[in-house]
């Protein structure tokens, strides 16, 4: 009875349950299943948690454990770490059906979302630890292979916490951009390499050599084909490899001997004549058919064997022969009637410069023939450096020649380097000069003495001068009518002579002098010495031996300056006519004064056009040496009408005074009285004030300026128009008396500085009398009846 009592007791509870689920109206379990009736822990047995029954026959399901609920029955069966769950763990309420089935769910997302919200893509129930990475790696097309197969996670994919994957591409550069920066050897940056790194590396190595590398830049062919990299890149730089033969090459260049490259002048550029064949054979020097012989083509190709066949001398390839082949008397015999033949090897290439006989070289046939002693002259002498392209100007050969001539010096005189123009092929002399005209023209007389070279040049040809004098010096000293020596002539024949003969000649006396071809005194001479009767000074002449006395003298009556001289005649009469006589008032200088007297000459030393009218063209030497004033040292102008009249030097005026100091006021009044000032010397008159008023300094007695100290520029308190009325800036070095209280309540400086001869000393008692002043400073605090107390009180005066 009481077993069927608590079997219907717990009836009514699940029923009553069933009514009130806390799991939800979704949850049709029965309460029985994880409850019982001693409470509502579920115990941990109370439920299944293995999952469907199994055979052990047979291996088939044949049931479940229907006593007890099943996890496994739900859409999330437990397995792994699950299994030991606390339930509420999951679900954190009541009903079970709230609780998500997705990890993340109940599973925080470590990873920041970079590697998805799905849990089961990686790990499983049993444990966090990941053990399919590579599988994981490989379907997302970046398998890890080589040294990636042992790099941690974190190598790749860092992060602060180590637990963030985000994805960085499976681009190389991605991860080694670093690497391919730092990559020195060779530079990859540098030399544009691709950042796709298989492109050379291979990703299943765990290090990054590789022999995967593209050499397209530089083909390894033949004997370049090696794999020993260090063979070419010495220095273990990739990057700085030049790629020019001669680099790798230069000791097989400098030891090859057959033929040696270096003496021969080889080129260093290796496949000019060799392949990358290995040991450098075979090689060829097509070369040799353009720039020296034709050796692979023409009548000379299969002729020959190795180099030595023509250069017989392995030291010196510029050497050759082609007599080895080509014997005497053979050659000799083919060659009957060639002009300018030679049995000699470089003859032959000169003649058969493509070897052909047949287009033997005749020079004759040339644009330069060969005439006198060029034809005796061996080809090598002007071929030097081969036949093509030789020059025709016979510089080109003879500059040595041209150099080294002396009588004349041919680069001294700049003569043109055209030899022809002078010399003929047969030898140097005897030579023609007719460019002569380019030096020194030959005309009249000197054309008649053109091909007597030696009757100027005396044998030498570079000194000969090309002056008149330079030749004509004897004639021009023996010429006695009249003697060109005596009379001072030019030495320049051509100023008087032609170059035809020495008479007739002509001198241009008009022009020079005074005219005696033209004018009045045409006609009136016949010979020099009529005029100048000094034969051995022509600079003297003379009017009055056809001019006499008193004739002349009368017909001057009342003339100005009239002197009865000849230089005075060629002065008033500069054209010989009686009626242009010359009035010096009539020009821009009229004589006045002293100026009246004196002689011309004293003016017109140099001649009488163009004399300057200033002062200072005659009267220099008085201005240097005037000593008091010294014109010089105070710059004083040398316009002497500016002081001076044309009477005489004394007395002058000073209108210039202000230039050097001003008169105005008491001053302008002396200005007439010079000495007032100068005491008769003018070159040291002070003009500050204390250089003239010093005397009246010192004798000031009201004030007595030198006892107060008072400044010696009296300008400061004085005008120059006198000495008084005066002012003294008492007010702002002192103490106010021109303005202020105290104006106008002195009259003298004494009514305040009672002690002449000390202004330092003042009183101010003498006005501000007592009892009254103490009265009006009564209940004034420190108050003391004196000067000083008064000035230190009141300095304004108030």
């Amino acid at each position: 009875m009481y077993r069927l009592s608590s079997i219907i007791l717990l009836l009514g509870l699940t029923v009553s349950l069933f009514s009130q689920s806390p799991h939800g109206a979704q949850f049709k379990v029965n309460c029985a299943d994880c409850h019982s009736a001693a409470g509502w822990d579920i115990p941990y047995d109370a439920w299944d948690r293995t999952g469907p029954i199994f055979s052990k026959t047979t291996g088939w399901q044949i049931g479940w454990d229907t006593a007890r609920f099943s996890h496994t029955k739900t859409d999330f069966p437990l397995t792994g770490k699950h299994v030991q769950v606390d339930c509420r763990a999951c679900h954190g309420s009541m009903v079970f059906s709230d609780a998500g089935a997705d990890c993340i769910s109940c599973h925080q997302d470590m990873h920041n979302g970079t590697v998805g919200n799905d849990c089961a893509r990686c790990h499983n129930t049993d444990s966090w630890l990941v053990d399919n990475i590579p599988e994981l790696h490989q379907d997302n097309g970046f398998p890890l292979l080589g040294a990636h197969a042992g790099a941690a996670c974190v190598d790749c994919h860092a992060s602060e916490t180590n637990l963030r994957f985000d994805r960085i591409g499976n681009d190389c550069i991605n991860c080694h951009r670093t690497d391919y920066a730092a990559t020195s050897s060779p530079g990859h940056q540098g030399a544009g390499f691709s950042t796709n790194c298989v492109d050379c590396h291979d990703v299943t190595r765990f290090d990054w050599t590789t022999d995967r590398v593209n050499h397209d830049f530089f083909p390894l062919t033949k004997g370049h084909d090696i794999s020993d990299c260090a063979q070419c890149h010495t220095t273990g730089s990739y990057s700085n490899t030049p790629s020019d033969c001669i680099s790798c090459h230069k000791n097989d260049f400098e030891t090859a001997v057959s033929p040696n490259h270096q003496s021969a002048g080889f080129s260093q550029n290796c496949i000019e004549c060799h392949t990358t064949d290995p040991d450098w054979m075979p090689a060829v020097f097509t070369q040799h058919d353009a720039a020296y012989f034709p050796i692979y083509s023409g009548a000379h190709k299969g002729e020959w064997d190795a180099c030595k066949d023509c250069h017989t001398n392995p030291s010196n390839y510029a050497e050759y022969t082609c007599v080895t082949c080509h014997m005497n008397p053979e050659t000799d015999n083919q060659h009957n009637g060639v002009n300018g033949y030679s049995y000699n090897s470089p003859a032959c290439l000169a003649c058969h410069p493509t070897g052909n006989a047949n287009d033997g070289f005749d020079h004759n046939n040339t644009g330069f023939p060969l005439t006198g002693a060029h034809i005796a002259t061996a080809c090598v002498s002007c071929h030097a450096s081969g036949y093509a392209g030789t020059p025709t100007d016979c510089a080109s050969c003879h500059t040595p020649d041209y150099n080294q001539s002396a009588n004349p010096s041919h680069t001294a005189l700049a003569m043109p380097t055209d030899c022809a123009t002078c010399h003929t092929t047969d030898a140097w002399q005897p030579a023609s000069f007719p460019i002569h005209n380019n030096y020194y023209a030959l005309n009249g007389a000197h054309a008649a003495v053109a091909n007597d070279c030696a009757k100027c040049h005396n044998g030498d040809y570079n000194n000969t001068p090309s002056t008149c004098a330079g030749c004509h010096m004897p004639d021009f000293n023996q010429t006695t009518s009249p003697s060109h020596v005596a009379a001072q002539f030019s030495t320049d024949c051509a100023s008087c002579h032609s170059e035809t003969a020495w008479v007739p000649a002509t001198f241009d006396h008009d022009g020079q002098y005074f005219p005696i071809y033209s004018g009045k005194h045409k006609g009136e001479w016949d010979k020099c010495a009529d005029c100048h009767t000094n034969p051995s000074n022509f600079a003297e002449f003379t009017c009055t031996t056809c001019h006499t006395n008193p004739e002349t003298t009368n017909q001057h009556n009342g003339i100005n300056g009239f002197s009865y001289n000849s230089p005075a005649c060629l002065a008033c009469h500069p054209t010989g006519s009686a009626t242009d006589g010359f009035n010096h008032n009539n020009t821009g200088f009229p004589l006045t004064g002293a100026h009246i007297t004196t002689a011309c000459i004293s003016c017109h030393a140099s001649g009488y056009a163009g004399t300057p009218t200033d002062c200072a063209s005659c009267h220099t030497q008085d201005y240097n040496q005037s000593a008091n004033p010294n014109h010089v040292s105070l710059s004083i102008p040398t316009n002497c009408a500016s002081c001076h009249t044309t009477d005489a030097w004394e007395p002058a005026t000073f209108p210039i005074h202000n230039n050097y100091y001003q008169l105005k006021g008491a001053h302008a009044v002396i200005a007439n009285d010079c000495a007032k000032c100068h005491n008769g010397d003018y070159n040291n008159t002070p003009n500050t004030c204390a250089g003239c008023h010093m005397a009246d300094y010192n004798q000031t007695n009201n004030p007595k300026h030198a006892t107060v100290g008072f400044p010696t520029t009296c300008q400061d308190c004085h005008s120059e128009t006198a000495w008084t009325p005066a002012n003294f800036n008492h007010d702002g070095m002192y103490f106010p008396i021109y303005s202020g209280k105290h104006k106008n309540k002195w009259d003298q400086c004494s009514d305040c500085h009672i002690t002449p001869g000390n202004y330092a000393v003042f009183s101010c008692t003498v006005c501000h009398t007592n009892p009254q002043t103490n009265n009006h400073h009564q209940g004034v605090g420190g108050y003391v009846y004196n000067s000083p107390a008064c000035l230190s009180c009141h300095p304004n005066g108030d």
